[in-house]
């Protein structure tokens, strides 16, 4: 997830100013994680079935994606296409915060401390956000798609403490919270670098050359030039898709890898090389190593309309522009 905030044209804030300053670090945090909620609860029922078809579900491996949104309500009634969302909130709202938070330090660090600047900089400081998010919340995620990958009368955990406990005693203690980092972070490198590139300079030329058409001034601060919500949407899902056709066999290893012991091959994913050559050579290209990513097309657009009208209009209401 990318945040037009990361690449803010505003001008610094006026020392004369200071009451804009107080509780900066909350208010900040409050948007990132609000904006990751609103937009991770919109494309749940899409995540469930993304999770489902990755691991290739015995229940549902036989089925595409469309025809898996209408099989799990069936099977699991409608509030199954929420499964593990709970987790998520409780991992997203962090992810959220510090990921667009990280973003703006380490762009600034470059910025001043290393020299590097221009589009080069965003990529680099959106890698690196992105693998920080990633470090601080990555129990939660194991916990999320395990909670995601068990159907109906066949539960192995009760629930997220349940999915804890269970992991840390059955699995090697806080090691086991950690199967599958090293692809995760491997994957999240380019994807939120891309995202955040892509995003970033759409949006740079966008108001650079287009100002009237594409651009508005922000409700708190009229000098600040920002997107319309329209562009936006387009210029996420641009950057959205860019990003998950590079990183996608990236993340099906990460999946497989979390699951652990849930899979019967566990066996055959305990690296990053093996899982990819395991599923390459038993499901091939479009079924295994990019398997579901017609469905992460699909989450794209609204997942970025939401995070990005969300973020932005908390920041408008928190006054961080």
């Amino acid at each position: 997830m990318t945040s037009e905030a990361a690449v803010s044209t505003s001008p610094a804030i006026s020392s004369s100013k200071p009451v804009n300053r107080d509780y900066h670090f909350l208010r900040s945090f409050a948007a990132g994680g609000i904006a990751g909620c609103c937009a991770k609860t919109t494309i749940a029922p899409l995540d469930r079935i993304k999770i489902l078809l990755q691991a290739q579900n015995p229940h549902y491996k036989h089925l595409g994606v469309f025809a898996t949104l209408k099989a799990v309500p069936k099977k699991e009634g409608f509030l199954g296409l929420y499964k593990g969302n709970g987790a998520m909130m409780v991992r997203i709202f962090p992810y959220g915060a510090i990921q667009f938070m990280a973003f703006d330090k380490y762009k600034k660090l470059l910025s001043k401390r290393v020299g590097i600047s221009g589009h080069i900089h965003r990529l680099m400081a959106g890698s690196m956000a992105g693998m920080t998010a990633v470090i601080c919340t990555y129990p939660l995620d194991v916990i999320r798609a395990r909670l995601a990958f068990q159907v109906t009368g066949e539960h192995r955990y009760t629930g997220i403490a349940n999915a804890f406990h269970t992991i840390y005693l059955k699995e090697g203690g806080v090691s086991g919270f950690y199967r599958g980092l090293v692809p995760t972070l491997i994957g999240m490198a380019p994807y939120a670098g891309f995202s955040f590139f892509t995003f970033g300079t759409l949006k740079s030329l966008g108001l650079k050359h287009f100002p009237e058409l594409v651009g508005r001034p922000s409700s708190d601060n009229p000098d600040v030039l920002i997107l319309k919500t329209h562009v936006n949407l387009l210029c996420g899902g641009v950057a959205g898709a860019i990003a998950q056709a590079i990183s996608y066999p990236l993340d099906v290893a990460r999946r497989r890898m979390q699951l652990g012991t849930v899979l019967p091959d566990s066996d055959k994913c305990v690296s990053l090389s093996k899982t990819l050559k395991y599923v390459y050579n038993k499901y091939g290209i479009k079924k295994g190593l990019y398997r579901g990513l017609s469905l992460n097309f699909i989450r794209c657009i609204p997942s970025q309309a939401v995070a990005f009208t969300t973020y932005e209009f908390m920041r408008q209401t928190l006054h961080l522009n």
